[in-house]
């Protein structure tokens, strides 16, 4: 038997995981990861730390699965897109890595919006330019952090950062860096021209090779095998966008399903084999699939917001749970499901870490009083949060039919109650896949590719991706769901013009 190893870096876990042949996941490792907020809007890692972690879990997983490591025969990455990791000239970090829920460049899209450059833009890239890419990120270091640029080697998403410290070897990814405003998607390569319209040209040389997601980018060195327990020439292959990665451990493969994935950010996508040019959908990008383009809306909307009402709303509570042996996630799904939909008007605006209405756009509950509990404003928070991917969704399906189902990934995907209220206030069947962990089965996906343990993506999904649960819609919710959805609609449009004010 030979296995892969899958790495995957989102924004708030790094796991690694080995996957044999068969698509069995062997053993999972994780940890939390210690993001930094120096000033309101900023979010950013410790670059050598993050190392140190990914070298933690890794060797971790290895131990835990029991395999002879010199039986993983290939490595590669999932991890989470736009933000920026900077590697200077002696091969260390030349500033703090930072997240996608970074938004301290939020001026910038607004500028280029005002000023006509994200039309030039979209021309060449067809998407939205967002204050967490890179190109939003480099402009503000370029302005705000002298000497920054200067003494930086290399720019890279967080993937190519982990597989430079595993292999010594820099290079990009398209997955990630097509979806960042800095590839040209008609020609598929770096553009000076494009560059120019952000006042970025000094940055083309520091841009990494681009490589396709299974391709082999170097071998684990002889330093990095000490600290990972992997073997010195283990192939490592180039990994991808975590949103790829999810879609494909879904088994998203053709242009028929759709996926959506609830974590830190709210996903939705499909994929086709030509981008969708007419200005509906904020993003596209190349996919993991060579010939195909990943169709996407998105937003740091999803579940990352529920973490934080646990964490800072239910922290006793969920101390007490598991010191009794339970889960805070049943207490939250039995608190849900003893109001009923139609019982409460309480809105929740899941814009925590950012927002897809207004960049300065900050959470907030509308409609509390005395008599409202902790049940209603759980409540409120899973249905905001299916609400904003429900934004996006309507946008997408603009551009085609519905599916005949939607696969869902990420946190919301475990809970039945939460999987409900994403069917019935879609009205559209929502299917579950038998992996909770995706992003790591998308990396192992392309590992075994690169190895030559599948022929494609079609085959590893076929052979690995399996359904596990299929929630039909409740009809008699249709209307309820669409008034409530009309109400949080109402709520963001009334408070338009307010966040600036706030943010002063």
């Amino acid at each position: 038997m030979k296995y892969l190893m899958g790495i995957d870096n989102g924004g708030t876990f790094v796991k690694a995981g080995v996957v044999d042949e068969e698509g069995g996941l062997v053993a999972v490792a994780r940890e939390p990861i210690e993001n930094q907020t120096p000033k309101p809007g900023f979010t950013e890692r410790d670059m050598d730390a993050l190392w140190e972690q990914n070298a933690k879990v890794v060797k971790a997983a290895v131990e835990k699965s029991g395999v002879n490591p010199a039986d993983i025969v290939g490595v590669s990455f999932s991890g989470h897109g736009k933000g920026l990791y900077m590697v200077g000239e002696d091969g260390r970090p030349s500033y703090p890595g930072i997240l996608s829920t970074d938004t301290r460049a939020w001026e910038y899209p607004r500028q280029w919006k005002e000023d006509g450059t994200a039309k030039k833009v979209y021309e060449k890239t067809f998407q939205d330019i967002l204050a967490c890419q890179p190109v939003s990120l480099l402009a503000w270091i370029r302005d705000h952090e002298d000497g920054v640029l200067e003494r930086t080697k290399y720019i890279f998403s967080i993937n190519d950062y982990i597989r430079f410290c595993l292999t010594g070897t820099a290079d990009g990814e398209y997955t990630n860096f097509s979806g960042a405003n800095l590839v040209n998607l008609e020609t598929a390569a770096y553009d000076r021209e494009l560059l120019g319209y952000f006042g970025l040209e000094m940055v083309y040389d520091k841009l990494p090779p681009l490589k396709f997601s299974a391709d082999i980018c170097g071998s684990v060195t002889e330093k990095a095998a000490k600290e990972t327990g992997l073997i010195p020439g283990t192939p490592v292959m180039a990994g991808m966008f975590d949103v790829d990665a999810c879609g494909i451990a879904s088994g998203i493969y053709d242009e028929a399903p759709m996926c959506m994935i609830a974590g830190t950010w709210s996903i939705n996508e499909y994929i086709t084999k030509a981008p969708i040019t007419n200005g509906t959908v904020a993003l596209n990008s190349m996919f993991c699939i060579p010939g195909y383009f990943l169709v996407e809306e998105s937003s740091p909307t999803s579940a990352g917001n529920m973490q934080w009402f646990i964490d800072e709303l239910l922290g006793e509570k969920k101390a007490q749970l598991k010191a009794e042996g339970k889960s805070i996630y049943d207490f939250t799904n039995e608190s849900v499901s003893s109001i009923e939909p139609g019982d409460s008007n309480v809105i929740f605006l899941p814009f925590l870490n950012g927002s897809n209405e207004d960049a300065l756009a900050r959470g907030s509950f509308i409609g509390l009083t005395d008599f409202h509990d902790r049940r209603h404003m759980l409540r409120a928070v899973y249905e905001g949060i299916v609400f904003s991917h429900l934004t996006h969704v309507r946008r997408l399906l603009a551009n085609r039919e519905a599916p005949k189902a939607i696969r869902l990934a990420g946190g919301a995907a475990n809970s039945p109650v939460w999987v409900q209220i994403f069917a019935d206030a879609l009205q559209i069947p929502i299917e579950t896949v038998a992996c909770d962990e995706q992003g790591i089965m998308g990396a192992a996906m392309a590992a075994g590719i690169g190895a030559g343990i599948f022929g494609s993506y079609r085959e590893a999904a076929e052979r690995l991706v399996h359904v596990s649960k299929k929630v039909m819609p409740r009809p008699e919710y249709a209307a309820v769901y669409e008034r409530k959805y009309g109400m949080y609609r109402k709520v963001i449009d009334s408070l338009s013009g307010v966040w600036e004010a706030l943010n002063e």
